[in-house]
Parts: structure tokens; C-alpha cells; sequence
């Protein structure tokens, strides 16, 4: 499960120096391409982190525990060095179309992972086998699809902010030679997503995002924040303010409520009298909600009612 660890955790300690700065953008060498061409991205950064806290509400009906989910800082590398520093066990590469922008990201999951989701998901504690393949079975590669589809509704609402992404699972492979859309050259995004349960070792998801596939994006991906929303418009919030003080409640008030037996009442004849008491001050009604405390009177010739007393309203006091 995912608090006993996993091999990605090898793989961690290889990346621990490239992670140490809290958001990495490498610097470009003399007679070599720079792989970011967007710089600091601290809107991306904070995308992930919203991403991240989505991902616990599909996690934790897959896994039948509370989770921890957080995002890690991203790295700018080269596809072929982020596959050399993955271990040499079972993963499962998922590509993710991204409609409209040209490119695919990519999904990469832990396979001891993925398997431990599948024995879940036809009703098991959630356990690997002690040996595990090679390759995924049908089964499974319908997990890592069904995965990828749970998650791509969290990411595109993440990436909503930004821009209007949609994300749809391809076909999964176990082997990242076979993936078509990816060059080992591409310079990609890795972000990386951290699952722990009571405090046991994480395993790591990661997305990728291939830089080129970014590029119409980069004067959002560059901000620092990601831009609020421009102020309503005074005439529009005038209007909505007037139309919501014209709104009308009925007001009541309950100057008694008699009990009398079921014998009795099926007794009463026209011109009975069901005598009633009320004190100085009766309780003044705005729906199920107490309004305040006033006396029964007279004005104008009418009955009426003089407010007393105005009640403040506790949460959960419908009286």
C-alpha cells in the first residue's frame, strides 16, 4: 500500500540535489539549449499545488484511507534524462492528450502501485505481488486508463486559472521506448506529486508537460500569481443590490400555540372558544427564523405589533 513505500523512492535520493532550491529553472551554458524558456514558473508551481489537493479526493476512496498529497518543486530536464533517472522496475507511462495545444503530457505511475490499486478494485487488502512483472496485464492497463481519466478531471480544473485544458488518457505503456508523441531530446515540465498514508513512505505520481506544447502559455506561466478577476461593474452590482432589497418575507407572529385532546377537538362546535395566554411580549417570525420580541397593540385601527427587541441570530437557532 502506499505507507510501505516504493521503488520510485531510489530515485528520490538521485533527484534530492536537483530538488534542493525551492523552484528550479535551470540556467542556460554557453554552447547549450536552454531547456526553460520561461524562467521562474511560480504560477505552474502553484497549479500543481491546486492539483495536489484535488488528487486526495481521488486517492482516498481508491486506497480506503486518509491521505497526505503535496506537490513537489518542478525540474526542467531533458526526457531522456528523466527516464535514466527513473528505477528499472514496472511503470506505467500514460500519455495525456491535452486539447486544443498540440502536445501530450505525460502520466508516469509506480507499477507496484498500480497493482496494489487493481487488487483494491476487485475487492483485495491492497497488496502487490511478491514478484512483480515484467509487463501489466489487460486489467491492469484498464486501471492505469481508468486512473488517468479520474485524474484528468482534478488537472483540467487546476489548469482552469490558466487556461482551458482538456486532458484525456492514451494508451498506457510499460516501456517509455514505445511512447511516439516523446523524443528523448524534448525538454519537459516534471512535476511530481507525493501520496503518504500515516505518516509512511510516499509514493511519487508524476505529470509531465513538454515545454514546446507550453509555449503559447508563457506570458501566464511566467507571472507570479495567477491574475484575479476584474472588479464587477458598479451599474451591474447596483442593480443586483436593489433587486435583493425588494425582496419580500412573510413576517408572523405566534401569540400562542393551545394543546388540547384529540376528544376535545372532534367536540368543537361553531362558537366554541379555545382560550389562549401570551405574556407581555410575543416572538416575531421571518420564516423558521426568530426576528426579535415585540408587544401586541393597536395602530391606525389596526392590530399590530411594536418591536421590543431584535434577536441575534445564532447558527442552528430557528426559533
Amino acid at each position: 500500500m502506499v505507507n510501505e513505500g516504493s521503488d520510485l523512492d531510489i530515485a528520490v535520493d538521485r533527484r534530492a540535489k536537483e530538488r534542493a532550491g525551492p523552484l528550479i529553472a535551470r540556467t542556460a551554458v554557453l554552447g547549450q539549449q536552454n531547456l526553460n524558456p520561461f524562467g521562474d514558473l511560480h504560477t505552474l508551481q502553484h497549479l500543481s499545488a491546486l492539483f495536489a489537493r484535488s488528487m486526495r479526493g481521488v486517492f482516498e476512496p481508491l486506497l480506503r484511507r486518509e491521505l497526505r498529497v503535496w506537490a513537489e518543486p518542478l525540474v526542467v530536464q531533458r526526457f531522456a534524462d528523466y527516464r535514466a533517472e527513473r528505477p528499472e522496475t514496472l511503470t506505467a507511462w500514460l500519455p495525456l492528450i491535452m486539447a486544443p495545444l498540440p502536445g501530450r503530457a505525460l502520466m508516469v505511475v509506480d507499477g507496484k502501485f498500480v497493482l496494489e490499486l487493481l487488487d483494491l478494485f476487485f475487492g483485495g487488502h491492497g497488496e502487490a505481488p511478491h514478484h512483480v512483472p515484467n509487463e501489466f496485464s489487460p486489467a491492469a492497463d484498464a486501471m492505469i486508463v481508468r486512473l488517468g481519466g479520474m485524474l484528468a478531471t482534478p488537472l483540467r480544473a487546476a489548469w482552469e486559472p490558466l487556461a482551458k485544458i482538456d486532458f484525456a488518457p492514451g494508451h498506457p505503456e510499460s516501456n517509455p521506448a514505445l511512447l511516439a508523441s516523446f523524443d528523448a531530446d524534448d525538454a519537459m515540465i516534471v512535476t511530481r506529486f507525493g501520496i503518504s498514508a500515516a505518516g509512511g513512505k510516499p509514493t511519487f505520481l508524476d505529470v509531465l508537460y513538454p515545454v514546446a506544447a507550453l509555449k503559447p502559455h508563457a506570458p501566464q506561466l511566467t507571472g507570479k500569481v495567477v491574475s484575479r478577476s476584474a472588479d464587477p461593474d458598479p451599474a451591474w452590482r447596483t442593480g443586483l443590490t436593489r433587486a435583493a432589497m425588494a425582496v419580500r418575507f412573510p413576517v408572523r407572529s405566534v401569540l400562542d400555540e393551545p394543546v388540547i385532546s384529540l376528544a376535545r377537538l372532534m367536540e368543537l362546535q361553531p362558537g366554541d372558544v379555545i382560550p389562549i395566554s401570551f405574556g407581555a411580549d410575543v416572538p416575531v417570525m421571518v420564516g423558521n427564523n426568530r426576528l426579535g420580541l415585540g408587544t401586541v397593540g393597536t395602530a391606525n385601527g389596526r392590530a399590530a405589533i411594536k418591536i421590543s427587541q431584535l434577536a441575534i441570530k445564532n447558527e442552528g437557532d430557528t426559533e
